[in-house]
């Protein structure tokens, strides 16, 4: 059905993609693969007729196209979910489904009921119940992405590209999401998926492409390659473990955080769990169970009922996170773009951002040298692959972002780090990348509080596991006892704990 033969784009000096090909046939899920910056999205967005290539030929049912703008891709039946959201805030879901193709009646007026009723439809064969008539923005991160989903499986589309699709989804939404997969591919719709989940690959594609550094890998059937070999064709060696080894336990550990009580509502369950300098303690648990949030009421970002908190011998608790900035704990936030970084400011400006007082000369007056060779060494340390500190944030891919977070609390000496999903949205070799990072930071004396949703990183990289259930902590898993298995148990059935 989809032939892209020989397409080549830069931006400027920056050579982006150098000849790739793909083919998608009708009926198939077809899995695009590759590091970030490998060229994936870009190659999607020449497709879409977001961009121009410079030079390559796309095929549709055997005749040359190409479009000058995405109506004339949805025109051709070409449907993209993109991995940054595109949505309105300030819309319901209906408006933005049918944003600018709006259905109306014979009149010419808007005929809200057709559209509301086509939404739900849509929604519906995805298997999700999703409030319509309030601005996206109220919405969970979740309930947004199947409003983008439903916003391209609305457009009829006979070729689909699914742009990390499962980022922000629940492992039973993500069940939801395949079996309309499923339906779509028995109906002829080729689909085009794109994941740094290997397992899912795996689960749901028939054949697979690889890029590398924007050239074309290969093409192979999915039965015809394991993780490892799919592994060594992204980044172009083998990677003999995405974890570090962990060291031996150390009970007698300096406590830096001591949590006696975190209550995040009141007449809700209360938690309690301590931090020791140089480990990774792991929160785990099903998506809403409280991990986020009992992280960030620590910090004062969230308004919890009871926080008893003693940070380094500090038994008062941060009202707000300028506080706790100020008592060394530093945040990478789980949206590095919305929360993390100022992507349009440069590597220094963002590493700097929290530092400038100490940079500070005479009045307003900044010592510039000093900056730059602070933020020189930040991103030494934390390896950012980067031309130099200058280069914008929005150029760099998602691993090298979430460095560059990393390097501003380097920068600013904050010896409590808490990673919210530290890994979402990047590759395999990023992540191992990550990994080891997090690791040489722990073995420097740091100590880090990593909350995922990812089974695979609790159990690889945390010394000891604290699992979340309805909003409290349920229990903490040392040694043999950091299984999936036993993290699942108790974050479904796990006994909760209240104030008498």
């Amino acid at each position: 059905m989809l032939e892209m033969k020989g397409l080549r784009k830069a931006f400027g000096p920056v050579k982006v993609l150098h000849g790739v090909d793909l083919d998608v046939r009708a009926g198939e899920v077809h899995a695009l693969l590759g590091e970030n910056g490998a060229g994936k999205s870009t190659m999607m967005k020449i497709l879409c007729g977001i961009i121009s290539a410079d030079e390559g030929t796309i095929r549709i049912d055997g005749e040359d196209r190409q479009f000058a703008h995405y109506n004339e891709a949805i025109a051709a039946g070409v449907g993209i979910v993109f991995q940054e959201f595109s949505l309105i805030p300030y819309l319901t879901a209906v408006e933005n489904i049918f944003l600018a193709r709006e259905i109306r009646n014979r009149f010419g007026l808007l005929d809200r009921k057709a559209m509301r009723a086509r939404a739900k439809e849509v929604l519906d064969k995805l298997g999700v119940d999703v409030v319509l008539d309030v601005p996206v923005a109220e919405l969970s991160v979740a309930e947004q992405q199947f409003v983008e989903i439903a916003k391209a499986l609305s457009l009829d589309a006979r070729i689909l590209v699914l742009d990390e699709p499962t980022a922000t989804l629940t492992p039973r939404e993500v069940e939801y999401l395949f079996k309309v997969m499923r339906e779509l591919r028995n109906h002829g719709v080729a689909i085009i998926f794109i994941s740094h989940h290997l397992e899912e690959i795996f689960e749901i594609c028939d054949r697979i492409t690889v890029l590398r550094d924007g050239a074309y890998v290969g093409t192979c059937p999915v039965g015809e390659i394991d993780t490892d070999g799919l592994v060594e064709m992204m980044v172009g060696r083998r990677i003999k473990s995405n974890f570090p080894p962990k060291p031996a336990a150390n009970p007698r550990a300096r406590v830096v955080l001591n949590a006696a009580q975190i209550q995040l509502h009141k007449n809700g369950p209360v938690s309690a769990f301590q931090l020791r300098q140089g480990e990774v303690l792991g929160f785990a648990g099903l998506v809403g169970s409280g991990r986020t949030e009992t992280a960030l009421a620590i910090m004062g970002a969230y308004p919890a009922f009871r926080v008893k908190v003693e940070i380094n011998g500090n038994t008062k608790p941060p009202k707000n996170p300028s506080e706790a900035l100020a008592r060394g704990i530093g945040l990478l936030p789980e949206s590095r773009k919305e929360q993390g970084l100022i992507t349009s400011f440069s590597i220094m400006q963002n590493v700097s951002v929290n530092n400038y007082g100490k940079y500070r000369r005479m009045g307003p007056f900044l010592d510039l040298a000093a900056e730059r060779a602070h933020t020189e060494k930040a991103i030494r340390d934390v390896q950012v692959k980067a031309p130099g500190p200058d280069v914008p944030c929005d150029t760099l891919s998602g691993g090298n972002q979430q460095k560059v977070v990393i390097a501003r609390w380097l920068n600013h000496h904050t010896p409590i780090l808490i990673f919210d999903e530290p890994t979402r949205g990047i590759d395999v070799g990023a992540k191992a990348e990550i990994y080891q990072l997090m690791r040489n930071l722990t073995e420097s004396g740091y100590a880090i509080i990593m909350i995922s949703s990812e089974l695979p990183e609790v159990t690889g990289l945390a010394d000891r596991v604290c699992v979340f259930r309805s909003g409290a902590i349920v229990a903490t898993l040392e040694g043999d006892a950091i299984t999936s298995e036993d993290i699942m148990k108790h974050a479904t059935t796990g006994k909760l704990q209240y104030v008498a």
